[in-house]
């Protein structure tokens, strides 16, 4: 991709055509955040939801002061519900743990599937402690990608007091559920977690067995630093 001056990139980004916007927010990525940002701004509130959903994404990448701020503010009350999930996607990137509250009520609160799963999802790319609660009750969702994001996060927060609440879903019939405990389990070192991953390392589905194999190695190489 041709490097594009600043003055350029703002020129796009001005386009009727949505196409040259989404290709100028593409160019932002060899971009200073500073610099990028307030270009950013520019097409938050496009027409077209490509490519606010690229801007709010764009949020999470370069970080500045004002990201966490106006992310809140979309993740709150922006009126279309994929903005708000992209919103909560974005917090995540951005690792800030001022974000945990505003994540934490759009996981209670909010109607969407989708938010929800966002939420718990960046929860875990947070990797803060106090999630712990939340990502227990969505354990017992009844949308099964909420299940999926709650394993997800526990793992990537290394959650060793969840462990004996995400084992139950060793046998679960979706695989994709087996696939994300096996991965989760790769970072929580437990006798436990050896056990769960060389029962799910037999796994009739070849994607679970293979993530269960790359956790137990991951394990045993943890074990050996110790």
């Amino acid at each position: 991709m041709q490097n594009l001056s600043l003055e350029q990139i703002s020129a796009q980004l001005d386009s009727e055509n949505s196409r040259d916007r989404l290709l100028a927010l593409a160019h932002l990525r060899e971009v200073s955040a500073t610099e990028a940002v307030p270009l950013i701004k520019k097409v938050l509130y496009d027409s077209n939801l490509p490519v606010r959903s690229m801007a709010v994404f764009a949020l999470g990448v370069k970080r500045t002061e004002e990201c966490y701020s106006i992310l809140v503010e979309l993740l709150e009350k922006d009126e279309d519900y994929g903005v708000r999930a992209d919103a909560a996607g974005a917090l995540g990137y951005l690792e800030d743990v001022r974000a945990f509250e505003p994540l934490a009520r759009a996981f209670y609160e909010d109607t969407s599937w989708l938010v929800r799963f966002s939420a718990a999802v960046a929860l875990g790319n947070l990797k803060d402690k106090r999630a712990h609660d939340l990502l227990i009750e969505a354990l017992d969702s009844q949308e099964l990608v909420i299940q999926q994001a709650a394993i997800a996060a526990l793992g990537e927060i290394g959650d060793l007091e969840a462990v004996d609440h995400v084992l139950r879903f060793a046998s679960s019939e979706d695989w994709l559920i087996r696939q994300r405990l096996a991965e989760a389990l790769g970072n929580m070192s437990t006798p436990k977690s050896v056990s769960a991953l060389k029962y799910l390392e037999k796994d009739v589905h070849p994607q679970v067995s293979q993530a269960a194999s790359i956790s137990l190695q991951h394990l045993l190489e943890l074990e050996k630093k110790e």
